[in-house]
């Protein structure tokens, strides 16, 4: 029996050797080094300060280790703050999040997605600073920046210091696209109006809310460094971790803010496969005639293959559904809006009356597609395709144009 507790002890001390290395391999290969690695040039912010944190399962370092940890370990960390999906990224899309204490810390954790979306004054009654440290898609219609956005809010009026912990734009800061929002659309899935694909950071995105929007907190951003606007992340060497149940890797990412779209119409949009937001289809179209109709556009940095899927949930569960895999050939010339409109104005076209928009979630709210696109005109009909894309493009530049003093990476 001594014989064997000694093996334990000695595989134990292997395994953890063996991680370490894992560990300082995975940083070493970084060549971004996010915010929260950089927080001791920071920690001036945090002396002698009680802290509140607002992260998910996203919210780790180049080494794995959750800034949960890193915090609760260099500050005094009191609360914790879980958005959509949960602190530890283990509750489905659009499901209330409830108050907890993590086992890990003991430190209590207060639902920003559940009954509230915005600390309340009693949440933050023993925070003096509060620090955002979440990975975001790079698409408007990602809650995470709106949570953000509440947060900066409610630390504005209450006094607070807001400290954002800057992490990449997953599908690069070069490409901004599609249409900016319109105010009388607005909703947690856009809250301000800023285009479909924004191109900022959200650090930089906090600095637009604080200053353009008049948020006017107390706002620090902790910047990374080694980030380049025309990085996408899987040129960071970071790890990525999915940031949500249907945002299992960067391609989704990538394909995501035009495809998003997608959910406020009859058509799967590939949630329930293995492939979300890649598989395009409905049980009534023929994939060979879409990919085909969809390849002779010639649209930049992408091709279309037929494809058949089987959704294991939501629309048309259990159903086979014909339509088309998007693969990305070219990511840097790829445009993610006008791939999305291309696809769904050729679906339109050939579903005839198959095709229909979502009717609204809630009784005296939008349609889910004007909440997404940021108008009525898609759902309308009001501009032909070449129309819309120029519309929204034009859009797109002033924005780009309006974002610049804010952006803190070359």
């Amino acid at each position: 029996m001594q014989r064997i507790s000694w093996l334990s002890v000695l595989l134990a001390i292997f395994v953890l050797l063996d991680m370490g290395s894992y560990s300082s391999a995975a940083a070493a290969a970084a060549k971004v080094r996010l915010g929260v690695e950089n927080i001791e040039h920071y920690m001036y912010l945090f002396q002698g300060k009680r802290v509140g944190l607002i992260t998910n399962h996203t919210g780790i370092d180049s080494n794995f280790r959750s800034t949960v940890d890193i915090l609760n370990e260099k500050t005094n960390l009191v609360a914790l703050f879980a958005p959509e999906h949960g602190i530890r990224g283990n509750v489905p899309a659009g499901a209330a999040v409830g108050f907890y204490t993590d086992e890990r810390t003991g430190v209590t954790v207060y639902s920003l997605y559940g009954a509230t979306k915005k600390p309340t004054p009693e949440m933050l009654a023993n925070v003096d600073v509060l620090v955002f440290d979440i990975q975001d898609v790079g698409a408007r219609f990602y809650t995470y920046i709106y949570t953000m956005a509440y947060a900066m809010q409610a630390c504005s009026e209450l006094g607070k210091t807001f400290v954002v912990l800057d992490r990449p734009n997953p599908v690069g800061g070069v490409q901004v696209e599609g249409k900016v929002l319109e105010p009388e659309f607005q909703s947690f899935i856009g809250l301000y109006p800023i285009p479909i694909r924004h191109g900022m950071t959200v650090g930089e995105l906090a600095q637009l809310f604080n200053s353009e929007f008049g948020i006017n907190c107390d706002l620090h951003v902790v910047k990374m460094t080694g980030w380049r606007r025309d990085m996408l992340y899987d040129e960071t060497g970071l790890p990525w971790v999915m940031t949500s149940p249907n945002m299992p890797t960067v391609d989704t990412a990538l394909v995501y803010s035009g495809i998003g779209i997608f959910g406020g119409t009859n058509i799967s949009e590939g949630v329930g496969t293995t492939r979300p937001f890649e598989l395009v289809g409905a049980p009534w179209l023929d994939a060979q005639e879409l990919a085909d109709r969809m390849n002779a556009q010639h649209l930049p940095g992408v091709i279309f293959r037929p494809a058949y899927f089987t959704p294991a949930f939501s629309k048309y569960k259990g159903q086979v559904c014909g339509g088309v895999q998007i693969h990305v050939v070219d990511r840097k010339a790829y445009k993610a809006v006008r791939t999305g409109l291309a696809l769904l104005y050729t679906i339109i076209e050939l579903s005839g009356d198959k095709f229909s928009f979502n009717a609204p979630y809630r009784e005296g709210s939008k349609p889910n597609i004007d909440l997404a696109t940021g108008d009525d005109s898609l759902r309308l009909g009001r501009y032909t395709l070449d129309e819309i894309i120029a519309a929204w493009d034009a859009e797109a530049e002033q924005f780009r144009q309006l974002a610049k003093p804010y952006l803190l990476y070359e």
